[in-house]
Protein backbone atom coordinates (compact mmCIF):
# COMPACT_ATOMS: atom_id res chain seq x y z
CA UNK A 1 0.00 0.00 0.00
CA UNK A 2 1.65 3.22 -1.20
CA UNK A 3 0.61 6.12 1.00
CA UNK A 4 1.69 9.72 0.45
CA UNK A 5 0.83 12.91 2.31
CA UNK A 6 0.89 16.44 0.90
CA UNK A 7 0.88 19.45 3.22
CA UNK A 8 -0.06 22.62 1.35
CA UNK A 9 -2.55 22.56 -1.54
CA UNK A 10 -1.59 25.65 -3.47
CA UNK A 11 -0.57 25.53 -7.12
CA UNK A 12 2.32 23.12 -6.52
CA UNK A 13 0.59 20.84 -4.03
CA UNK A 14 -2.47 20.58 -6.29
CA UNK A 15 -0.37 19.82 -9.38
CA UNK A 16 1.50 17.16 -7.44
CA UNK A 17 -1.70 15.59 -6.12
CA UNK A 18 -3.22 15.51 -9.62
CA UNK A 19 -0.13 13.83 -11.06
CA UNK A 20 0.05 11.23 -8.29
CA UNK A 21 -3.59 10.34 -8.88
CA UNK A 22 -3.58 10.30 -12.70
CA UNK A 23 -0.36 8.27 -12.84
CA UNK A 24 -1.65 5.86 -10.22
CA UNK A 25 1.45 6.33 -8.06
CA UNK A 26 -0.37 6.51 -4.71
CA UNK A 27 -2.95 4.09 -3.32
CA UNK A 28 -3.78 6.51 -0.51
CA UNK A 29 -3.26 10.27 -0.61
CA UNK A 30 -3.56 12.44 2.51
CA UNK A 31 -4.19 16.12 1.70
CA UNK A 32 -3.73 18.80 4.36
CA UNK A 33 -4.18 22.55 4.00
CA UNK A 34 -4.86 25.46 6.35
CA UNK A 35 -8.06 26.08 4.38
CA UNK A 36 -10.65 23.35 4.93
CA UNK A 37 -12.63 24.39 1.86
CA UNK A 38 -9.58 24.09 -0.39
CA UNK A 39 -8.83 20.60 0.91
CA UNK A 40 -12.46 19.53 0.47
CA UNK A 41 -12.60 20.98 -3.05
CA UNK A 42 -9.40 19.22 -4.10
CA UNK A 43 -10.73 15.93 -2.75
CA UNK A 44 -13.93 16.20 -4.74
CA UNK A 45 -12.12 17.25 -7.91
CA UNK A 46 -9.61 14.40 -7.67
CA UNK A 47 -12.40 11.89 -7.03
CA UNK A 48 -14.16 13.12 -10.19
CA UNK A 49 -10.89 12.78 -12.11
CA UNK A 50 -10.67 9.11 -11.15
CA UNK A 51 -14.01 8.28 -12.75
CA UNK A 52 -12.23 7.87 -16.08
CA UNK A 53 -9.07 6.19 -14.78
CA UNK A 54 -8.18 2.51 -14.49
CA UNK A 55 -6.48 3.13 -11.13
CA UNK A 56 -7.91 4.20 -7.79
CA UNK A 57 -6.48 6.42 -5.07
CA UNK A 58 -8.25 6.88 -1.74
CA UNK A 59 -8.28 10.58 -0.85
CA UNK A 60 -8.14 11.53 2.84
CA UNK A 61 -8.15 15.16 3.99
CA UNK A 62 -7.23 17.27 7.00
CA UNK A 63 -6.00 14.49 9.27
CA UNK A 64 -2.39 14.58 10.46
CA UNK A 65 -2.97 11.27 12.28
CA UNK A 66 -3.29 9.59 8.87
CA UNK A 67 0.38 10.39 8.23
CA UNK A 68 1.47 7.84 10.84
CA UNK A 69 1.91 5.08 8.24
CA UNK A 70 2.66 7.22 5.18
CA UNK A 71 5.74 6.28 3.17
CA UNK A 72 6.39 9.85 2.06
CA UNK A 73 5.15 13.25 3.20
CA UNK A 74 5.69 16.27 0.97
CA UNK A 75 5.80 19.79 2.38
CA UNK A 76 4.50 22.00 -0.43
CA UNK A 77 3.10 24.96 1.50
CA UNK A 78 3.98 28.55 0.70
CA UNK A 79 2.55 31.97 -0.03
CA UNK A 80 2.98 33.18 -3.62
CA UNK A 81 1.35 36.52 -2.75
CA UNK A 82 4.60 37.76 -1.19
CA UNK A 83 5.93 38.33 -4.71
CA UNK A 84 3.29 41.00 -5.23
CA UNK A 85 3.37 42.45 -1.73
CA UNK A 86 6.11 45.05 -2.23
CA UNK A 87 7.90 43.81 0.90
CA UNK A 88 11.40 42.36 1.14
CA UNK A 89 10.71 39.03 -0.58
CA UNK A 90 13.62 37.20 1.00
CA UNK A 91 12.64 38.18 4.54
CA UNK A 92 8.96 37.47 3.89
CA UNK A 93 9.75 34.06 2.41
CA UNK A 94 11.90 33.12 5.40
CA UNK A 95 9.18 34.23 7.81
CA UNK A 96 6.44 32.33 5.98
CA UNK A 97 8.55 29.18 5.67
CA UNK A 98 9.54 29.23 9.35
CA UNK A 99 5.87 29.49 10.35
CA UNK A 100 4.85 26.66 8.03
CA UNK A 101 7.56 24.31 9.28
CA UNK A 102 7.12 25.22 12.95
CA UNK A 103 3.40 24.46 12.61
CA UNK A 104 3.64 21.28 10.53
CA UNK A 105 6.71 19.51 11.97
CA UNK A 106 5.32 18.78 15.48
CA UNK A 107 2.00 17.55 14.08
CA UNK A 108 3.74 15.26 11.60
CA UNK A 109 5.88 13.72 14.33
CA UNK A 110 3.00 13.43 16.83
CA UNK A 111 1.29 11.12 14.33
CA UNK A 112 4.17 8.64 14.68
CA UNK A 113 5.42 9.25 11.14
CA UNK A 114 8.76 7.62 10.35
CA UNK A 115 8.89 7.75 6.58
CA UNK A 116 10.62 10.11 4.18
CA UNK A 117 10.00 13.86 4.30
CA UNK A 118 10.33 15.71 0.99
CA UNK A 119 10.45 19.49 1.16
CA UNK A 120 9.46 21.81 -1.68
CA UNK A 121 8.80 24.95 0.39
CA UNK A 122 11.22 27.78 -0.44
CA UNK A 123 13.86 28.75 0.36
CA UNK A 124 14.29 25.04 -0.21
CA UNK A 125 17.70 24.26 1.31
CA UNK A 126 17.17 26.51 4.32
CA UNK A 127 13.68 25.10 4.95
CA UNK A 128 14.86 21.51 4.56
CA UNK A 129 17.64 22.05 7.10
CA UNK A 130 15.17 23.61 9.54
CA UNK A 131 12.63 20.84 8.91
CA UNK A 132 15.14 18.13 9.79
CA UNK A 133 16.17 20.05 12.89
CA UNK A 134 12.58 20.28 14.16
CA UNK A 135 11.57 16.70 13.33
CA UNK A 136 14.89 15.15 14.34
CA UNK A 137 14.40 12.46 11.72
CA UNK A 138 17.61 10.83 10.43
CA UNK A 139 19.28 12.95 7.77
CA UNK A 140 18.75 10.32 5.09
CA UNK A 141 14.96 10.48 5.61
CA UNK A 142 14.70 14.23 4.99
CA UNK A 143 15.26 15.63 1.50
CA UNK A 144 14.52 18.78 -0.46
CA UNK A 145 13.95 19.01 -4.18
CA UNK A 146 17.04 21.25 -4.22
CA UNK A 147 18.50 21.85 -7.67
CA UNK A 148 16.70 18.96 -9.35
CA UNK A 149 14.34 21.25 -11.25
CA UNK A 150 17.20 23.67 -11.98
CA UNK A 151 19.15 20.76 -13.48
CA UNK A 152 16.15 19.80 -15.58
CA UNK A 153 15.94 23.38 -16.84
CA UNK A 154 19.66 23.43 -17.58
CA UNK A 155 19.47 20.22 -19.60
CA UNK A 156 16.46 21.51 -21.51
CA UNK A 157 18.24 24.79 -22.33
CA UNK A 158 21.38 23.04 -23.56
CA UNK A 159 19.35 20.55 -25.58
CA UNK A 160 17.44 23.40 -27.20
CA UNK A 161 20.70 25.20 -28.01
CA UNK A 162 22.17 22.09 -29.64
CA UNK A 163 18.90 20.76 -31.15
CA UNK A 164 19.18 17.45 -29.30
CA UNK A 165 17.18 15.56 -26.67
CA UNK A 166 17.57 16.60 -23.01
CA UNK A 167 18.17 12.91 -22.31
CA UNK A 168 21.51 13.24 -24.13
CA UNK A 169 22.69 15.92 -21.68
CA UNK A 170 24.29 14.80 -18.42
CA UNK A 171 25.52 16.93 -15.51
CA UNK A 172 24.24 19.11 -12.71
CA UNK A 173 23.19 22.47 -11.41
CA UNK A 174 24.37 22.60 -7.79
CA UNK A 175 24.26 24.76 -4.67
CA UNK A 176 21.42 26.75 -3.16
CA UNK A 177 18.22 26.54 -5.18
CA UNK A 178 17.50 29.83 -7.00
CA UNK A 179 19.60 32.59 -5.41
CA UNK A 180 23.01 30.91 -5.17
CA UNK A 181 22.75 27.98 -7.56
CA UNK A 182 25.34 27.52 -10.29
CA UNK A 183 25.80 25.40 -13.37
CA UNK A 184 28.64 22.95 -12.73
CA UNK A 185 29.93 23.05 -16.29
CA UNK A 186 32.73 20.61 -15.43
CA UNK A 187 30.12 17.88 -14.84
CA UNK A 188 28.19 18.36 -18.08
CA UNK A 189 28.59 16.21 -21.15
CA UNK A 190 26.65 15.76 -24.37
CA UNK A 191 26.94 12.09 -25.13
CA UNK A 192 30.64 11.55 -24.36
CA UNK A 193 31.71 15.06 -25.37
CA UNK A 194 32.48 17.75 -22.75
CA UNK A 195 29.85 20.46 -22.94
CA UNK A 196 32.25 23.32 -23.66
CA UNK A 197 33.49 21.54 -26.78
CA UNK A 198 29.93 20.97 -27.97
CA UNK A 199 28.85 24.56 -27.31
CA UNK A 200 32.02 26.01 -28.84
CA UNK A 201 31.05 24.45 -32.15
CA UNK A 202 27.83 26.47 -31.97
CA UNK A 203 29.57 29.69 -30.84
CA UNK A 204 27.35 29.69 -27.74
CA UNK A 205 27.70 32.48 -25.21
CA UNK A 206 28.01 30.58 -21.90
CA UNK A 207 27.25 33.65 -19.77
CA UNK A 208 24.04 34.34 -21.70
CA UNK A 209 23.04 30.67 -21.55
CA UNK A 210 23.56 30.49 -17.79
CA UNK A 211 21.51 33.65 -17.32
CA UNK A 212 18.71 32.17 -19.42
CA UNK A 213 18.76 29.04 -17.26
CA UNK A 214 18.66 31.06 -14.05
CA UNK A 215 15.94 33.43 -15.27
CA UNK A 216 13.62 30.66 -16.46
CA UNK A 217 11.66 30.47 -13.21
CA UNK A 218 11.06 34.21 -13.13
CA UNK A 219 9.85 34.17 -16.73
CA UNK A 220 7.29 31.54 -15.76
CA UNK A 221 6.20 33.51 -12.68
CA UNK A 222 5.97 36.73 -14.70
CA UNK A 223 3.80 34.95 -17.25
CA UNK A 224 1.36 32.93 -15.15
CA UNK A 225 1.93 34.31 -11.67
CA UNK A 226 3.49 31.14 -10.25
CA UNK A 227 5.36 28.00 -11.30
CA UNK A 228 3.95 24.56 -10.58
CA UNK A 229 4.25 21.85 -13.24
CA UNK A 230 8.04 21.75 -13.36
CA UNK A 231 8.54 21.37 -9.62
CA UNK A 232 5.67 18.88 -9.40
CA UNK A 233 7.33 16.85 -12.16
CA UNK A 234 10.68 16.97 -10.37
CA UNK A 235 9.02 15.78 -7.16
CA UNK A 236 7.38 12.90 -9.02
CA UNK A 237 10.82 11.88 -10.31
CA UNK A 238 12.11 11.83 -6.74
CA UNK A 239 9.09 9.92 -5.40
CA UNK A 240 9.36 7.27 -8.11
CA UNK A 241 13.10 6.89 -7.43
CA UNK A 242 12.26 6.22 -3.77
CA UNK A 243 9.47 3.74 -4.45
CA UNK A 244 11.45 1.82 -7.06
CA UNK A 245 14.64 1.79 -4.93
CA UNK A 246 16.30 3.14 -8.07
CA UNK A 247 19.77 3.91 -6.67
CA UNK A 248 19.78 6.81 -9.12
CA UNK A 249 21.88 9.92 -8.60
CA UNK A 250 19.82 13.12 -8.47
CA UNK A 251 20.87 16.69 -7.54
CA UNK A 252 18.58 17.10 -4.54
CA UNK A 253 18.97 18.98 -1.29
CA UNK A 254 20.63 16.49 1.05
CA UNK A 255 22.75 16.68 4.19
CA UNK A 256 26.29 17.91 3.65
CA UNK A 257 28.56 16.81 6.49
CA UNK A 258 31.25 19.39 5.75
CA UNK A 259 28.92 22.37 5.98
CA UNK A 260 26.39 20.78 8.36
CA UNK A 261 23.34 21.79 6.33
CA UNK A 262 21.23 20.76 3.36
CA UNK A 263 22.38 21.83 -0.10
CA UNK A 264 21.81 20.81 -3.73
CA UNK A 265 24.34 18.07 -4.49
CA UNK A 266 24.43 14.73 -6.37
CA UNK A 267 22.77 12.19 -4.09
CA UNK A 268 22.01 8.52 -4.63
CA UNK A 269 18.30 7.96 -3.98
CA UNK A 270 16.68 4.68 -2.95
CA UNK A 271 13.90 3.21 -0.86
CA UNK A 272 15.21 4.65 2.42
CA UNK A 273 15.85 8.12 1.03
CA UNK A 274 19.36 9.51 0.60
CA UNK A 275 21.63 6.49 0.36
CA UNK A 276 24.80 8.56 0.04
CA UNK A 277 26.18 11.78 -1.40
CA UNK A 278 28.04 11.12 -4.64
CA UNK A 279 31.39 12.89 -4.47
CA UNK A 280 32.47 14.86 -7.53
CA UNK A 281 35.80 16.60 -8.02
CA UNK A 282 34.90 20.20 -8.80
CA UNK A 283 37.47 22.63 -10.20
CA UNK A 284 38.52 25.43 -7.89
CA UNK A 285 36.08 28.07 -9.16
CA UNK A 286 33.10 25.70 -8.94
CA UNK A 287 34.09 24.53 -5.47
CA UNK A 288 34.25 28.18 -4.44
CA UNK A 289 30.73 28.66 -5.84
CA UNK A 290 29.54 25.62 -3.87
CA UNK A 291 31.09 26.98 -0.66
CA UNK A 292 29.47 30.36 -1.33
CA UNK A 293 26.11 28.60 -1.67
CA UNK A 294 26.63 26.89 1.68
CA UNK A 295 27.45 30.23 3.32
CA UNK A 296 24.33 31.75 1.76
CA UNK A 297 22.18 28.93 3.15
CA UNK A 298 23.72 29.25 6.61
CA UNK A 299 23.14 33.00 6.72
CA UNK A 300 19.49 32.54 5.81
CA UNK A 301 19.09 29.64 8.20
CA UNK A 302 20.25 31.91 11.02
CA UNK A 303 17.65 34.47 9.93
CA UNK A 304 14.94 31.79 9.74
CA UNK A 305 15.71 30.54 13.24
CA UNK A 306 15.64 34.11 14.52
CA UNK A 307 12.23 34.72 12.93
CA UNK A 308 10.75 31.40 14.04
CA UNK A 309 7.63 31.54 16.21
CA UNK A 310 9.17 28.92 18.49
Amino acid sequence: MRKIGIIGLGHVGAALAYTLVTKGIADELVLIDRNDQVAHGEKLDLEDTQAGLTTHTQIIIQDYWQLRDADIVVIAAGNISIFDSGVNIQQAELRVASQIIAEAAPQIMLSGFNGILLNITNPCDVSTTYLQRLTNLPHQQVLGTGTLLDTMRMRRAIAEELSISPKDVSGYTLGAHRKAQFTAWSTITVGTQPIKHALAQHCTDLVALEKAIHDRAWQIIDGKGFSSYGIAGATITLIQAIYSDAHVTLPVSSWNTDHQLYIGQPTMIGRTGALRVVDIDLPQEEQAAFNHSASYIQQNLDLMVASSPQ
